[in-house]
C-alpha cells in the first residue's frame, strides 16, 4: 500500500516539484488529502502562486520609456 500521509515539509517539497514536473498519482492523492486536512499548506500554495504570477508579470513588464531597444 502506498502511504498517503505526508508531513507539511513533504507537501511543500511536492508543491515546489509540481512547478517543474507532472506529479504521479501517489503524490497527487497525498497532496489532495493533506491539503484537505491542513491549514498552513494551502496558504503556502497561495503564496507560491502569488510569487509565480508576480514574477511572470515582472518579466513581461515594460516601462513607457521602453521603445523596444535592448
Amino acid at each position: 500500500m502506498i502511504p498517503f500521509n505526508r508531513t507539511c515539509r513533504e507537501v511543500a517539497a511536492i508543491l515546489v516539484a509540481r512547478e517543474d514536473r507532472d506529479l504521479g498519482l501517489a503524490d497527487r492523492l497525498a497532496l489532495r488529502i493533506h491539503m484537505a486536512m491542513c491549514d498552513a499548506c494551502p496558504k503556502f500554495e497561495r503564496q507560491m502562486l502569488t510569487m509565480r504570477n508576480g514574477l511572470r508579470q515582472w518579466r513581461n513588464y515594460t516601462t513607457p520609456d521602453d521603445s523596444g531597444q535592448k
